[in-house]
């Protein structure tokens, strides 16, 4: 955020003169952890105080309400990280995937000489292991009706596999369309406390992911590196992909939808290989001009961020379906 809105303040500030060509209403920030609250408030209250403009945060997306102004949404890796159910096919149908302790009870006395059961820790330190569900749930039997596309998916894979379903990931995509989108239809979801906004929109979703369902995607970073999902719970970055065709579908016709693009596909049709170079040739010496390339091949590579990450733009813009650079003609 605090790059993008750099970005804008130097579109806004007219040259020479210091006069704001864009009028900010407000900066909404959906974050629910107090410190990283703190840090943003560092980063971003001199733009907010510099251009007069509310800097507000909020628990959830469901809190931010609609504005009668033109409204722009970024949510970069906010969706990969939203709770999702795992099911496995199985010959009796759908069940959920649970998560239970690893934890053998052994015997042990306490001081009264009463024997009571206390938890033995396994000999890998895993505390928490996958568990399938012994009989097919209303959960498991409803969740795979949230959208045409789910359904389809799931009656087509094989007995054995699993499938991914993030709920909150097609809630939290159909406010976002609310938020900017036209009113909703008969056949559409209605989010609860959410009015469709009237000034029109657009958004990015940037998230590892793809056009489609996922079967088990599910993983975990620490320092860098995929680890066990189990591993130091609390303390590792968990991840799965995200199904933009689900979020599509969430969306409905409030909004005009674009993509995914792949971020290689969307990064040089936005001109990045241009902005590279001039970044290269104001470097000062041949460190910070290798420091930039790799930087810029690491955002582009094929075989990582390159490809494992989609841009998915929506829009309400009357005056134009295409919208650049998700078509090329444009």
């Amino acid at each position: 955020m605090d790059d993008i809105l750099r970005t804008i303040s130097r579109i806004a500030l007219k040259e020479n003169t210091g006069q704001n060509l864009v009028q900010l209403k407000e900066i909404c920030l959906v974050e629910a952890s107090p410190a990283m609250r703190t840090i943003q408030e560092g980063k971003l209250r001199d733009f907010a105080d510099r251009f007069g403009c509310e800097l507000n945060w909020h628990d959830m997306l469901s809190s931010v309400k609609r504005s009668d102004a033109f409204t722009m949404v970024v949510a970069h890796e906010f969706f990969d990280a939203l709770p999702f159910y795992l099911l496995q096919k199985t010959q009796d149908g759908w069940r959920e995937v649970m998560v239970a302790s690893t934890l053998a009870p052994i015997k042990a006395r306490s001081r009264s000489d009463t024997e009571i059961d206390t938890p033995s820790p396994p000999p890998d330190g895993t505390l928490f292991q996958r568990v399938l569900s012994p009989a097919s749930n209303s959960m498991s039997r409803s969740v795979l009706n949230l959208s045409p596309h789910l359904a389809d998916t799931a009656a087509n894979l094989p007995i054995g596999s699993f499938l991914e379903v993030s709920v909150e990931s097609y809630l939290n995509a159909a406010a976002l369309s609310q938020l900017i989108g036209r009113p909703k239809t008969s056949e559409e979801t209605q989010v609860d406390n959410v009015v469709p906004s009237t000034g029109g929109g657009c958004g990015l979703i940037i998230d590892y992911g793809g056009d489609q369902a996922f079967e088990n995607s599910f993983r975990a970073f620490k320092d860098h590196r995929i680890v066990d999902v189990f591993h130091q719970p609390g303390r590792t970055d968990l991840t799965a992909n995200v199904d933009f065709a689900l979020l599509k579908q969430a969306m409905g016709a409030r909004v005009d939808k674009h993509g995914p693009l792949t971020q290689a596909d969307f990064l040089n049709r936005m001109g990045m290989p241009v902005r590279v170079m001039g970044l290269v040739r104001q470097a000062k010496d041949e460190e910070r001009r290798s420091t930039i390339l790799d930087a810029a091949e690491r955002l582009v590579d094929p075989a990582g961020m390159g490809k494992e990450y989609k841009v998915f733009g929506f829009t309400n813009i009357e005056a134009s379906p295409s919208v650049y650079p998700f078509d090329k003609e444009y």
